[in-house]
């Protein structure tokens, strides 16, 4: 018998279709893809605000009061200041022994002022996950174009940065002049330890009270959030400008992060202003604000987490940041 045989195979044709079909089901697919991965990197966010929140309520319930905000930006954290308003360094340098941190906060602890500056640039060059929103960069060290008195230079001018913020309520001053203590050329933050040091009256400033969480020297306690925990603003992500995430030239993120009071580690509401959505060519220092679409996360001062919209009412954002103002909040406006 005689045997026949025949190849088979694909068509130049039919090859072109099942690789146009593909491509199709590709595109289809990749924007799900996309939009899982930032909804996974968003609660990642979320969580990160979450530890930070539930940290600063283990200090209120050990130290009587939530962390300070500290003195001003050119001053650094210093772990033989305690904890209250002698303290130079801000919230975040303050939370670090409630968040797993406490040997970060020991760093440079009992050194002479000249061994300590040294010491702690070891500590702004600490960048730590649970202050950078994935969405946004990497923990890593970034350009740092601000200084502190109390600690050394850095190293090729890098340190440690964070995409969240404190609330500094609905009133931001403070940040330069006459805040307190001042001595801007000064390197020993030991001047304010003199039995005559007039420490200020720091719950104003030029007459208007802070009434967010965050202010110079603050010692915020449970019971001064008169509003409520569960509609007062604790922490949140701030807002920054993408062109210069990675750079060091936005003025709101310039700073060591374990610094004081500043742009860097406080957000506020002012005149009504409301989150927004980070957008390049917009240069913003005080808002709150996130990478995110449509919503950021914020953090309350009973340890929730809740996405607050770009769109929220002006009015009921700016309650949310002031913890005294006595006005009834509708939580449908988040």
């Amino acid at each position: 018998m005689n045997r026949t045989s025949r190849k088979s195979g694909f068509t130049l044709v039919e090859l072109l279709v099942v690789i146009t079909i593909i491509a199709i089901l590709i595109a289809l697919l990749l924007p799900a893809v996309q939009a899982a991965r930032e909804a996974a990197r968003k609660m990642h966010c979320s969580n990160n605000i979450k530890q930070l929140a539930l940290g600063c309520l283990d200090h209120e319930h050990h130290q009587g009061f939530f962390p300070t905000g500290g003195w001003v930006f050119w001053w650094f954290g210093d772990p033989d200041r305690g904890f209250d308003r002698r303290q130079s360094g801000g919230w975040i340098y303050n939370v670090l022994p409630y968040i797993d941190q406490g040997p970060l906060r020991e760093v440079g602890k009992g050194m002479s002022l000249a061994s300590k500056k040294n010491e702690l640039v070891i500590v702004a060059q600490t960048p730590l996950s649970v202050l950078y929103c994935p969405t946004r960069r990497q923990p890593a060290l970034y350009p740092n174009t601000a200084g502190a008195n109390n600690v050394a230079a850095f190293p090729n001018g890098l340190a440690a940065r964070s995409d969240y913020a404190g609330n500094g309520g609905t009133y931001q001053g403070g940040l330069y002049g006459d805040n307190w203590p001042s001595d801007i050329g000064g390197s020993d933050p030991s001047f304010a330890d003199v039995p005559t040091f007039n420490w200020k009256n720091v719950a104003t400033y030029n007459n208007v009270p802070y009434n967010g969480i965050f202010a110079p020297v603050s010692m915020v306690r449970i019971a001064d959030i008169e509003d409520g925990t569960s509609v007062t603003y604790l922490i949140g992500e701030k807002y920054l400008n993408p062109d210069n995430y990675f750079d060091g030239m936005d003025a709101a993120d310039n700073n060591a992060i374990y610094e004081g009071y500043d742009w860097d580690t406080e957000r506020w509401s002012l005149n009504n202003s409301v989150p927004l959505q980070d957008t390049p060519g917009n240069g913003n220092t005080i808002d709150f604000g996130s990478p995110h679409a449509a919503s950021l996360n914020m953090g309350f001062c009973d340890g929730s987490v809740r996405t607050i919209s770009y769109s929220i009412d002006p009015a009921v954002h700016a309650s949310l940041c002031h913890r005294r103002d006595g006005k009834p909040i509708d939580t449908s406006g988040f």
